[in-house]
């Protein structure tokens, strides 16, 4: 049987009205209960913010006062006494200070008075010391920024950083505003690879012409880069950083005054000479005249310390040993400091005088006259209307003395001068061999005056119309063409070039203006080949010849008919090895000095063959010139 509860309910048959309200009051119900844990959540959710927002402010406020940072201004103490060597470049930046100092002068005229320059050359030629010597002198409040500290990661912080640095400048006006490095930070538009890059430039620019739209702003940008070239050309129009200030390497009297400033607080031994040390540092920039006197002085203080030794490495100076820190000792200091130009790559030492060139006389005085004249009488030759120096082909065999002659002059003359060997600017890339031209001589005329020699100059500039490289050699040509008789003078930059086959030089590098006088370096003859050994041997005394050896009967000898400079010196030394030979043979032990004798020499005949054949190189030249 089956058990039926009484405590059961009857079913109750619904109804559309029953139903309805039913499901309203569970809905009700539902919904009461959502929204109870829906504030529940919102609560907690809203606590935690709170509580992790309360954590993380600190931080992140910090974090981003960091990266908002402007640079704080500055007071600078370096004046233009402690600037040497610059002394055309100070002019032509104080034409642009006036309104610093006496706004009034360009309002009474109703002009707007400049707004910025840039200063561009090479590393170290003193950029940044100039900026800070303007501050300075001038006694205005003064903002350092290094372009990089502009870039910021998050997208318009770098914009609003330059807007807040020049809104400080014009809040401390009269100001002056220093931005190192700028190429950093204004590369062209159309070569930018990222929009941040072209943001930076563009706000950059409408804040340069925001001061010119405030009379009261009267606030100079000053620029620095040692890539002019890679700036947006927007920034170098007028109103902007209209005018260019240049600073090269410096020259030989340059050199001179910078030393005596560097050198001012220093005890220099008596034997000292500034012109000597002038003399000895072509290429030489600021800076590397700095880190020389400080080589010096390390190189003083180490020679105390060797012959003072002492078992303790740190003891108190004594008034005996101060006085010898301050001997200036350039000669060893010059060993251990290299130019920043020759780490270029382009510029050397000519240490090279007319001393060690025997022969060629009518060589040397046209060169005298060509390179010498304008440098040593400047005066005469702007009053003869003489514009600008012609160009200098040295032509004749290999070894007969061309590179040795330009760095001859160059030494003589005592400016700088930069060496290039032709195949070296030569690349597979298509502009890279012109843009490399161009380098060398902007080089040239940021290190005026300066002798620029092209060794080799036959395998950069071949004939046009025999090329068969697909335009390459023509274009490289062409940009050689630009550069020497271009829109833009040389001024004081020569151009000298060697080459021994100047029948495939192309003939436009030839012609008057450029490459207009060609000397022809022969194969000496036999008074000129007396002269070189007596040259080469230090007139006997190194090596030292013995008595039965006549250099002049040696330099009328048939075989050394063909002999270039290069041969006899190749001469010498094989004579000299010789009888090095025979020293070492010898079983006695002598101790005289060893000498070269004739039959050295006979045997040295008989190694050393001319490099050129006198018939047929020297008539082919002759011919061509």
């Amino acid at each position: 049987m089956y058990r039926t509860s009484k405590t059961e309910p009857e079913p109750v048959w619904s109804t559309p009205s029953t139903e309805k309200s039913l499901n309203t009051k569970s809905t009700n119900i539902d919904t009461s209960l959502q929204n109870g844990q829906t504030k529940e959540i919102e609560v907690e959710v809203k606590t935690k913010r709170k509580i992790t927002k309360v954590e993380e402010t600190p931080n992140k406020k910090k974090k981003k006062e960091k990266e908002k940072k402007i640079p704080e201004i500055q007071a600078s103490t370096v004046k233009f006494s402690d600037i040497g060597g610059n002394e055309e470049t100070l002019k032509e930046v104080c034409k642009l200070l006036v309104h610093m100092k006496h706004p009034e002068v360009y309002k009474q005229l109703g002009v707007t008075p400049p707004r910025g320059f840039l200063l561009h050359g090479p590393p170290g030629c003193g950029k940044t010391l100039l900026a800070n010597a303007i501050a300075g002198e001038l006694g205005l409040p003064f903002i350092k920024l290094a372009a990089t500290e502009v870039v910021s990661g998050v997208s318009g912080e770098s914009e609003e950083k330059i807007r807040d640095l020049f809104e400080k400048a014009v809040s401390n006006s009269p100001c002056i505003v220093f931005m190192d490095e700028i190429d950093a930070i204004t590369q062209k538009r159309e070569t930018a690879s990222k929009e941040m890059e072209r943001r930076i430039v563009t706000q950059l620019l409408a804040c340069l012409d925001d001061l010119n739209s405030k009379p009261e702003a009267n606030v100079l940008v000053i620029g620095a880069t040692n890539r002019p070239d890679s700036i947006d050309p927007a920034l170098r129009r007028a109103g902007r950083f209209d005018r260019e200030i240049s600073l090269g390497i410096p020259d030989e009297s340059a050199r001179y005054r910078i030393l005596q400033v560097l050198c001012r607080e220093l005890r220099l031994s008596t034997d000292f000479s500034y012109e000597s040390l002038a003399h000895n540092t072509p290429g030489f920039v600021g800076a590397d005249l700095s880190a020389l006197a400080r080589e010096a002085a390390m190189n003083a203080v180490n020679s105390v310390t060797m012959v003072k030794r002492t078992t303790s490495i740190i003891r108190s100076p004594t008034t005996e040993s101060l006085h010898y820190y301050g001997r200036f000792s350039d000669v060893s200091a010059l060993k251990h400091v290299q130019p920043s130009a020759k780490r270029e790559g382009f510029a050397t030492i000519p240490d090279v005088t007319w001393d060690d060139i025997g022969a060629l006389k009518q060589v040397r005085d046209e060169l005298q006259l060509a390179i010498l004249a304008p440098v040593k009488h400047s005066a005469e030759f702007k009053a003869l209307g003489l514009t600008s120096p012609p160009g200098i082909l040295l032509a004749g065999p290999p070894g007969c003395g061309k590179t040795l002659l330009a760095k001859a002059i160059a030494n003589e003359s005592g400016i700088n001068f930069i060496s290039v060997k032709g195949p070296e600017l030569l690349n597979m890339y298509v502009g890279e061999s012109e843009r490399a031209v161009r380098q060398v001589f902007q080089r040239g005329r940021n290190s005026s005056p300066c002798v620029i020699f092209f060794d080799e100059i036959d395998s950069l500039c071949p004939r046009r119309s025999a090329a068969t490289d697909g335009g390459a050699s023509v274009r490289v040509v062409n940009q050689m063409l630009t550069e020497m008789d271009g829109l833009e003078t040389r001024k004081q930059v020569y151009i000298m070039a060697a080459t021994n086959r100047p029948d495939i030089i192309d003939p436009a590098i030839l012609r008057p203006g450029r490459l207009d006088k060609t000397l022809y370096v022969g194969l000496p003859t036999v008074e000129d080949r007396l002269e070189i050994l007596l040259t080469i041997t230090k007139n006997g005394t190194k090596p030292k010849l013995a008595e039965d050896v006549k250099l002049i009967d040696i330099a009328a000898n048939e075989k050394c008919d063909g002999y270039t400079g290069a041969d006899l010196a190749a001469l010498v030394r094989e004579a000299s090895v010789c009888a090095l030979k025979e020293l070492i043979q010898q079983t006695s032990t002598n101790t005289a000095v060893p000498m070269v004798t004739r039959q050295h020499f006979d045997l040295a005949l008989n190694k050393i063959k001319p490099s050129v054949s006198k018939k047929r190189l020297q008539n082919k030249l002759q011919k061509i010139i």
